[in-house]
């Protein structure tokens, strides 16, 4: 399904986010295997847990009971999508092993409903039970993740879908796929990359990788777009996404902002700690949220889903 077909504004000019109801009343459809979320509605929390070592923020862990407790701490403070990575994005380090990295999603995976199941939503809109969401990017780790049963509804591909066979995988399992946008092999610092107009490159890819994964047969309501803030852009390409985020809305699909405790924050403020980015993050929130963003990506559910929460409340005043 094309933008044009789908119902949706296919002009991104057309949308301008002249006010907020503009960007924020747009249709969407998100499907999940066996479930479907549609938008407009209260902009979605997707919640970080890092189950290796060197998280870039430092709050990943490897053992198991300290990430089950941290994802139950950021289900019931309002997360609707648990994001799970197995092995950090970072480029100062060495992929591990597959063997490793399905070792440790399965470690936790497999007590995934206890989370769950001892957890309580913070109010009525809040998703639930939440989506799970694998991230991941190697197709054999995908392939043999998918295929057990541990209630997957979302793979967060990082590797900006190179070849069809994760949108294979995920068609054949009926899971979501979230595409973000980057060039060349994840975990390789891209701190040369320059782009002419970073925007249009970015529709660009999403266009072509859209139609690979519809060629894949992947369903096209159950893909989401994500503009990889922080990989392979600099300061500025990172400003311009955030600032003109509304563009990314003409194709019709949920559109994922990744800003928690981003490099670009950091840049701005004058601060190293990513730890200590809290605050810029949720002034990157207001900002991509006003334009349209379906979901944001966050290591402070709390903070996240209380400032949406707020900003959905303020716009139903608009």
């Amino acid at each position: 399904m094309r933008p044009e077909e789908s119902g949706f504004l296919a002009d991104a000019g057309a949308l301008g986010c002249e006010s907020v109801r503009i960007c924020l009343d747009v249709r969407v459809i998100w499907k999940l295997p066996e479930r479907e979320i549609s938008f407009p509605r209260r902009p979605l929390v997707m919640g970080i847990v890092n189950v290796n070592d060197d998280s870039f923020s430092g709050d990943g862990t490897l053992d198991v009971e300290e990430a089950l407790a941290h994802a139950r701490r950021q289900v019931e403070a309002g997360a609707d999508i648990l994001d799970v990575g197995a092995e950090s994005a970072r480029t100062n380090r060495e992929a591990i092993p597959p063997g490793e990295e399905l070792a440790r999603f399965r470690a936790f995976f497999d007590r995934w409903r206890e989370v769950v199941a001892g957890a309580r939503p913070q109010d009525d809109e809040q998703v639930w039970p939440p989506v799970l969401s694998a991230n991941t990017w190697r197709p054999e780790v995908v392939g043999r993740l998918l295929a057990e049963d541990f209630g997957t509804e979302l793979l967060n591909d990082m590797g900006g879908l190179p070849d069809d066979r994760n949108a294979r995988h995920c068609a054949q399992s009926g899971v979501s796929l979230l595409v973000m946008h980057s060039v060349g092999e994840p975990k390789v610092s891209r701190r040369d990359q320059r782009w002419d107009d970073v925007m249009t490159a970015i529709e660009k890819f999403f266009e072509e990788k859209l139609a690979m994964a519809e060629g894949a047969g992947l369903d096209p309501l159950r893909i989401v777009l994500d503009p990889g803030i922080d990989f392979a852009k600099q300061r500025d390409d990172n400003l311009a996404v955030m600032r003109e985020f509304d563009r990314f809305l003409r194709f019709g699909r949920p559109v994922l902002a990744p800003i928690s405790r981003k490099t670009v924050i950091g840049e701005v403020l004058g601060i190293d700690d990513p730890a200590d980015r809290n605050a810029g993050t949720i002034g990157c929130l207001a900002a991509v949220l006003r334009r349209g963003a379906h979901i944001v990506r966050v290591h402070d559910a709390r903070a996240a889903w209380q400032s949406s929460k707020v900003l959905w409340a303020l716009r139903e005043e608009v």
